[in-house]
C-alpha cells in the first residue's frame, strides 16, 4: 500500500459523470481542488467511450494530488459508437492499463492510505458487478425477475451491452470479482479502516427509494451485504442510482455520489458537479 504525505487536504468523490453530455462534460472542465493536497475519488460511468473516458481522467488526475477510479457498467459497455470494440474482461483490462498510464489508481492496483485528516484510512476501489440477487419481490430467480423487468419496460442496457466475456455470464464474473477482492481486502491491516469505492452499494438498502424497483437487479449482489461490518468501513462511496445523498446502514456511512444526466441534476436545488467531500465528513446531510 501506499500512503499519502502530510496532514492536509480533502478526500473527495464523484460519480456518474456521463460526459457523452456536453453539459457533462463541462462540468468536468471546471472541476478543480481547492488544495493540491486534495484525492478524488471517481466511483464509475464516466462515459461509454474509451476516448472519453481516458479525457476525463487525464484532466482530472492533472490537477489533483490523486484520483482513484472504480469502473462502471458504462465504461464496461461495448458500444457500437466506441471505436474500441474490446468485450467484457479484454476491454476492463484495457482500461486499467489506460489508467496506469495516467497515474489513476485502479481496483487492480495497491490501496493508497489516505493520511489527511480523517485519517489514516485505506481507500479501496472496487470492482464487483452485480448478480441479479436483489429481486423484484415476488420473485425467487433471476429469469423470474428479468421477465418481471421486461412486463415492465424497466431493463438495463447491461443486458445488450455489458459482455462477460469469457465468463459465461455477468453473475459468474460477478462471483469471481467478489472472491478475489475479499482476499485482498482481508490483507489490509486489522487496525486501519477502509473506505470502500464502487460503482454499485455494497448492500441494498439505497435502493429502497428508486422510482423502478425492479431496477435493483442491476444495482449489487447480495454477497457484499456485511462488507460495511467486516472490513471496517469509514465511508462506502458509490454511485449508478442517480440519487445523490448520505445515508447510514448499522451505523456506516454510505454516499451516493453521481452527476447524473442533465435532465437529472437540472431539477435538484444543488448546483450539479458538486465533489462530495469524504473525509474530514461534511457536517451535512444531502
Amino acid at each position: 500500500m501506499t500512503s499519502t504525505v502530510g496532514g492536509t487536504g480533502q478526500l473527495l468523490a464523484i460519480s456518474d459523470l456521463h460526459i457523452g453530455y456536453a453539459e457533462n462534460r463541462a462540468l468536468v472542465e471546471r472541476m478543480r481542488p481547492e488544495s493540491e493536497a486534495d484525492w478524488l475519488l471517481v466511483a464509475g460511468d464516466v462515459s461509454e467511450s474509451v476516448s472519453d473516458i481516458r479525457w476525463a481522467l487525464k484532466t482530472l488526475a492533472g490537477r489533483f494530488a490523486k484520483v482513484v477510479w472504480a469502473p462502471g457498467n458504462h465504461e464496461l459497455w461495448t458500444h457500437p459508437k466506441d471505436s474500441v470494440t474490446l468485450r467484457g474482461v479484454a476491454r476492463y483490462e484495457h482500461l486499467v492499463e489506460m489508467c496506469r498510464d495516467l497515474g489513476v489508481v485502479t481496483p487492480e492496483d495497491p490501496y493508497p492510505v489516505w493520511n489527511g485528516p480523517g485519517g489514516p484510512v485505506v481507500v479501496a476501489p472496487l470492482f464487483l458487478l452485480y448478480d441479479y440477487s436483489f429481486l423484484p419481490a415476488g420473485c425467487t430467480t433471476k429469469e423470474e425477475g428479468l421477465a418481471y423487468a421486461h412486463g415492465t419496460g424497466i431493463v438495463c442496457n447491461d443486458e445488450f451491452m455489458l459482455h462477460p466475456d469469457p465468463y459465461p455470464s455477468r453473475e459468474a464474473w460477478c462471483r469471481a470479482r467478489v472472491a478475489e477482492t475479499a482476499r485482498r481486502l482481508e490483507e489490509i491491516p486489522p487496525d486501519l479502516p477502509t473506505v470502500l469505492v464502487n460503482h454499485y452499494p455494497l448492500d441494498r438498502h439505497p435502493t429502497d427509494v428508486l422510482w423502478h424497483p425492479e431496477f435493483a437487479m442491476w444495482c449489487g449482489t447480495a454477497l457484499t451485504a456485511d462488507w460495511h461490518r467486516r472490513f471496517r468501513v469509514e465511508t462506502m462511496v458509490y454511485g449508478h442510482l442517480h440519487i445523490p445523498r448520505t445515508t447510514r446502514h448499522e451505523g456506516v456511512r454510505f454516499e451516493e455520489v453521481s452527476v447524473g444526466y442533465p435532465r437529472e441534476w437540472r431539477k435538484r436545488p444543488q448546483p450539479p458537479g458538486r465533489l462530495r467531500r469524504i473525509l474530514p465528513e461534511e457536517d451535512v446531510t444531502a
